[in-house]
């Protein structure tokens, strides 16, 4: 049932309190005045009076929207009805995949414009793959423990080591940090070609041989991020620059 816009006036109640303020509450109010609304706003000072805006109105929640006679519901129920996108709680997505990758490539092409005055260069391809290793290794860092719980569904290694769940993420750092300044390449390309070709064994057997549907634990133990292309895509980064950056750095200078 889409809003009645007619009248383009909406009812909002929210919390507004000295110790708090509800961001649904904001969020709501710029949805419905971007939508061209004229917002009735109406704040619940206390939790007494929240308490019984909630029971007049038997509400589990706030903020509320009306318009008119009509309750719409919570900010999530606003957005569906202006026809947005709601995630359910525990969708698998690749946005925060993406939103690494794309970070890592823009990052390495600047770092190639102020190194060499050109976007295209084979360092801007390396310090691509360097750059998304760190950046992935921070979102494990975060929080290695779920990370650690997370790896454990199918790192090979680590169910037969367990602490390897908790090395793992700093292995990844250490070897981007190195291969972005293009020194010690003896000592992280052994460790990217270790943790890659575990990782990529691990999930080609969970993913493609087991068929099992699992998160990745790419971007930290709270990922959403389905198992699969993507995971084993991180490892082959890896073994490649493990192979590449010692051909490149000894043998062709």
């Amino acid at each position: 049932m889409a809003l009645d816009q007619s009248g383009k006036t909406a009812t909002l109640y929210r919390m507004v309190m000295p110790d708090h303020l509800c961001p649904y509450g904001l969020k709501s109010k710029d949805l419905l005045e971007r939508h061209g609304f004229t917002v009735e706003d109406h704040h619940l000072k206390t939790r007494d009076e929240t308490e019984a805006f909630k029971r007049e109105y038997d509400v589990d929640t706030t903020p509320q929207i009306f318009v008119g006679d009509e309750r719409i519901g919570g900010y999530d129920d606003l957005r569906e009805h202006f026809g947005q996108e709601v995630k359910d709680e525990g969708e698998t997505s690749y946005q925060p995949v993406i939103a690494v990758f794309s970070v890592a490539f823009l990052m390495a092409l600047a770092v190639s414009w102020y190194a060499f005055g050109t976007l295209l260069s084979i360092r801007a391809f390396e310090w691509f793959i360097a750059i998304s290793m760190c950046l992935l290794a921070v979102q494990k860092l975060q929080d290695v423990e779920s990370f650690s719980t997370m790896f454990l569904n199918y790192d090979l290694l680590a169910r037969r080591w367990v602490r390897y769940g908790y090395v793992y993420p700093f292995g990844e750092a250490l070897a981007g940090i190195l291969m972005i300044a293009g020194a010690l390449i003896w000592v992280a390309a052994p460790v990217a070609l270790f943790i890659g070709t575990v990782g990529a064994v691990s999930v080609f057997k969970a993913v493609y041989i087991d068929k099992r549907e699992l998160k990745c634990a790419c971007v930290g133990g709270s990922s959403n991020v389905p198992l699969g292309f993507v995971s084993l895509s991180e490892n082959l980064m890896m073994i490649a620059m493990a192979i590449w950056m010692p051909i490149r750095m000894y043998w062709l200078g």
